[in-house]
Formats: C-alpha cells, sequence, structure tokens
C-alpha cells in the first residue's frame, strides 16, 4: 500500500460524510476497509477440500550432502488453507489465534528468562539411563479444540519420500514430526508418518553429539530419546533420529536429525510437526548449513500462498538492518531497533529499550511464531498514544482481548491512517501497510491497533507486522532485511 504526506484526513464512507482534521504534514498510509472484511469473511466458508491439490514430490528429486549450499524452496501457506476452520463467527477466530498467541509469548518469555539466568532445560530434570515415556511427560492443558501453529510448509519425509504439512518455527530449533506407533497423537492433516516404510530412517546413538545437543534427552536400548516442551503446555516425545528431507522439487538432504514423536500432546492440531527455523544447531537452518533463509507470510485470511526459501538472495529494495545475536540463548534472531516512528514523526523512546544488554536482557527479536507484536509497556504506550491524537477522525470503540484501542470503521470503504514504522540504525525505516496494525477483529467493522504491551525486557515482532513483506536472514554476513509486497 503506498505511502503518502499529506495533511488530508478525509476518509470514504458508503454514504456520502467526510471527517477531516487539521494537523501538520503527517505521512499516512490507506486501509482498504471493505477488501479486508471481505477477506476476513471469506476464511470462514473456504474449505480446503475443494481445491487442488498442492504440487507433489517428485521422486526425481535430487539429492545433496548437508554442506549443500544450492537453492532450495518450499511452498508456505495460512494454516485455514490446510485445516478447515470451524468456527460460528469471525471474532471467535480471532479470539482463538489471540489466546494461543498469548500462550506462545509467555513460553518465549519464560525461555528468555530461564537463559539470562543460565538455567537449561536440561536442569530442570535429571537425566535417566532408562526412562519411560511418562517419565519425561508433565502435564498439558489441552489445545486441540485451538488449533495450531499460522503457517504451514509442504515437507518431504523418508525415502521414498511422504509428504507432510509442518509448522514454521523461527522460535524453536528442534524438527520433529508424529510418528507410529502412537501412544498419543493429535489429529493431523497427512497420514501419520511410518519409520517402518522409509529406508533412510536411522535412529540416533545416546553417545552421538545431536543427542548431547538436545535440552531434554535421555537413553533407552542405546538409542536417543527427545522431548521437547513448549511453554503453553504442547510438547513431543520419541526417538530422536535421521531421515532424509526433500524441498518440494528443488532438493533433498540427507541425514536431517528430527524427532520421532511417539506422544505429543497440545496446540498443533492439524500440522504433522514442526520445522525449527531458530539459530541453534539442531535446527533445520543450521543443519543444512544454510547461508541464508526468507520467508513471506501471506494474510492468514487470505487463500493464496508463498515461499519459505533457503541459500537465496533478499529482494534488492529490503530494507536491512544488523541481525544480532545473544550469548545466553542462540535460538533467538535479534534485529537492530533504534526506535519507530507514526505519521512520519520519530517517537521519544529511549534507544535502551530496543537494544540487547551484555548479560541477555532487553533485544527484539523477529519470530514467525508470534502473531501480535509485543513491546515493552513504554514503548507500546509511548506508540499507542501517539497513534490515538495521530488518529482522532476515527471512531472509537471498545477493547478486544489484548487490544485496549479498537475503532469502528463500519460502513467504512477506505480511510487514511498515519503510518506507522520501524526505525534501524543509518536511517533505515521499515513502512507497515496500514493492513498490517489495523485488522479485523469481527464481521461489524471492528478493527483494532495490533500492538501489545508486555512486561518481558524481551520485544517480539509478529507475524501480523511481517504479513505481505519477505523477511530475508542473512546469516553470513549477520543482515535481515524486510521487503514489502515480496509474496
Amino acid at each position: 500500500m503506498a505511502t503518502n504526506t499529506t495533511i488530508d484526513a478525509t476518509v470514504s464512507r458508503s454514504l456520502s460524510e467526510t471527517t477531516t482534521i487539521t494537523t501538520t504534514a503527517v505521512t499516512t498510509t490507506t486501509l482498504d476497509v471493505k477488501s479486508s472484511l471481505e477477506q476476513a469473511m471469506n476464511i470462514l466458508s473456504f474449505d480446503p477440500q475443494t481445491q487442488k491439490p498442492f504440487t507433489q514430490l517428485e521422486q526425481t528429486t535430487p539429492s545433496f550432502s548437508n554442506s549443500s549450499s544450492l537453492s532450495l524452496s518450499l511452498e508456505l501457506h495460512s494454516r485455514e488453507v490446510i485445516f478447515k476452520t470451524h468456527y460460528k463467527d469471525y471474532k471467535s477466530l480471532v479470539l482463538s489465534r489471540l489466546g494461543r498467541d498469548s500462550s506462545r509469548v509467555s513460553g518465549l518469555t519464560a525461555r528468555h528468562q530461564l537463559a539470562v539466568n543460565d538455567i537449561r532445560k536440561a536442569d530442570l530434570k535429571p537425566v535417566q539411563t532408562e526412562i519411560l515415556p511418562e517419565d519425561l511427560t508433565t502435564p498439558v492443558t489441552s489445545g486441540t479444540s485451538q488449533g495450531s501453529g499460522e503457517y504451514f510448509s509442504r515437507v518431504g519425509v523418508g525415502s521414498p519420500a511422504k509428504a507432510f504439512y509442518m509448522v514454521l518455527d523461527t522460535g524453536s530449533d528442534v524438527n520433529w514430526l508424529q510418528c507410529q506407533p502412537c501412544t498419543d497423537c493429535y489429529q493431523q492433516s497427512d497420514p501419520i508418518y511410518n519409520p517402518s516404510a522409509s529406508s533412510s530412517y536411522s535412529p540416533l546413538s545416546c553417545s552421538s553429539p545431536q543427542c548431547a545437543a538436545l535440552d531434554m534427552s535421555s537413553c533407552r536400548s542405546g538409542q536417543c530419546l527427545y522431548q521437547v516442551n513448549y511453554g503453553d503446555g504442547s510438547f513431543t516425545f520419541g526417538n530422536f533420529v535421521q531421515e532424509t528431507v526433500s524441498f518440494g522439487n528443488s532438493g533433498t538432504i540427507s541425514k536431517v536429525s528430527l524427532g520421532c514423536g511417539h506422544d505429543n500432546e497440545g496446540l498443533f492440531v492439524g500440522a504433522a510437526g514442526l520445522l525449527g527455523l531458530g539459530g541453534g544447531p539442531l535446527s533445520l537452518t543450521s543443519q543444512i548449513k544454510a547461508s541464508s533463509f526468507s520467508y513471506c507470510l501471506v494474510n492468514r485470511d487470505s487463500s493464496g500462498s508463498s515461499t519459505l526459501d533457503f541459500n537465496s538472495g533478499p529482494p534488492r529494495d529490503s530494507v536491512t538492518a544488523t541481525l544480532m545475536r545473544s550469548r545466553k540463548i542462540d535460538t533467538f534472531y535479534y534485529v537492530g531497533l533504534t526506535g519507530m516512528s507514526v505519521g512520519g514523526r520519530a517517537l521519544s523512546i529511549p534507544e535502551s529499550i530496543f537494544q540487547l544488554d551484555e548479560s541477555g536482557n532487553g533485544g527484539v527479536i523477529v519470530d514467525c511464531g508470534t502473531a501480535i507484536t509485543r513491546l515493552q509497556t513504554q514503548a507500546y504506550s509511548t506508540l499507542r498514544d501517539t497513534f490515538v491524537s495521530m488518529a482522532q477522525h476515527l471512531r472509537p470503540t471498545s477493547g478486544v482481548a489484548l487490544f485496549d484501542t479498537c475503532y469502528d470503521l463500519s460502513g467504512l470503504s477506505s480511510v487514511k491512517v498515519p503510518t506507522v514504522s520501524f526505525l534501524f540504525s543509518g536511517g533505515n525505516a521499515w513502512n507497515l501497510p496500514a493492513a498490517n496494525y489495523l485488522i479485523p477483529v469481527d464481521s461489524a467493522g471492528t478493527y483494532c491497533f495490533a500492538f501489545a504491551p508486555t512486561s518481558s525486557s524481551l520485544s517480539i515482532i509478529g507475524n501480523v507486522q511481517q504479513q505481505g513483506t519477505r523477511v530475508s536472514f542473512d546469516l553470513a554476513n549477520n543482515r535481515v532485511g524486510f521487503s514489502t509486497s515480496k509474496c
């Protein structure tokens, strides 16, 4: 969506009424209210079964070693394109998403705090020589009615390759999928992976370096067992193995370490498992020795798709920032954010609020699994108050769930709103499209300002702000780029 510098705050309605405010020059962008509402309503009636099958894996896909730098690509879809939505109305769907999101953020911030305090997950439970599945499990709150992550890729596993929908997660490292036989498996869209049908399935030994790299591991009959617990109470437990992974028709990589989960519970319904894209040694990006990777997230209410690409350069028009890593936790991708602006005006937020310090506190991470951007309370309050002061032509209404700033845009066709931007060193600004920070929360035209405060020192740029933007992680040169309209 184009950004303009204007003093015209006129909004267009189905009736010929206008509202204007007088102010000094403010940078604005246009929100297409009618289109975004139509898209939101359409997702409720979208049926994945009526769509053409997605690209199937070809058995002639070339194979490469783990040191390959070949460009690899996977198709990327929003959750509702894969798994049928069963909500009575759009607000119910939004509240479900926000509930999952709050659980995820709690998990990320808890993991961050443990890392800052030098407490590893393995320290929470002694590793035993022989262990039963129930010895590693913890009580969970069932999330089967809520669904799973928001973005899926179609990935081939095994020889011959079988295709599975896997959740993308830049906030974790361990790759895993549900495996037969199941002690407890949740519902997924694909048949459950059968290791006995794959000639490339190979259990890892307890003495393997991959087993040693796990936060929670144990040993049974010489084979490595893994468990991953997520902050929302979800978990996966099973054998840690090596398998061949296929990237659509662009190539296959052998001996990728992943979890073969026989006991999996929580918020993963629809997906066969998870692709860990974090920065740790067990992540997919680390194991295939990718020099870079990028993704573009379509709007979560869109039936379209995009791609997850490895070892491909960023678009030339990318707004770039420094990519930083913490000494305390190697999973997260920190971005060198220096400030924010509204309407083209830099906000009075101390730069220190966004900085990662030597102890591991603070910092801003880019995460594809978190929906709503979380900012430290001081930064959020300044951002919100400035936006509200510049958007007085919009009709305010009651807050919804974690959103405290919402507007009644019913009857509007489109509206100009102040542009919200992330600022990076060197004067680089990533200007967000209006649809990336004013989002519909019901069918009546209620839109909310899609940011939220956090009491944690960790800030998170979520996927609502990333929609429609190709986010490129240049791991070799420690840069991250943002290029809008590149899906």
